[in-house]
């Protein structure tokens, strides 16, 4: 099992920052990734930014340039550094842990944090 807890979201005009953070603690694989994802009301949950274990990352491409996804050395922490932040990305922000054992992929969801970009 492992469990997750987020924080960092609130309310912001456009074109500031937040900095989001998840810490995860249990069962933790040497092999794994630690995501981001955010819903909007009334949409499909999307993934904003993945970072694996060895570090590399990927990102939504309407975020590219504008967020920063990293891990602590621990690899047990994942950050979401959001600048030039615009209305469109408000939405419910969910951390995502998973890994593979035994040939088989386990997700682990964070409770979410609300972040508001206003006009």
């Amino acid at each position: 099992q492992v469990q997750l807890v987020e924080s960092g979201g609130g309310l912001v005009q456009t074109g500031g920052s937040l900095r989001l953070s998840c810490l995860a603690s249990g069962s933790i694989s040497s092999f794994n990734g630690m995501g981001w994802y955010r819903q909007a009301p009334g949409k499909q949950r999307e993934l904003v930014a993945l970072i694996m274990s060895p570090g590399s990352t990927s990102y939504l491409d309407s975020v590219k340039g504008r967020f920063t996804i990293s891990r602590d050395n621990a690899k047990k922490t994942v950050y979401l550094q959001m600048n030039s932040l615009k209305p469109e990305d408000t939405a419910v922000y969910f951390c995502n842990y998973f890994d593979y054992r035994g040939g088989n992929k386990y997700d682990y969801w964070g409770q979410g944090t609300q972040v508001t970009v206003s006009s």
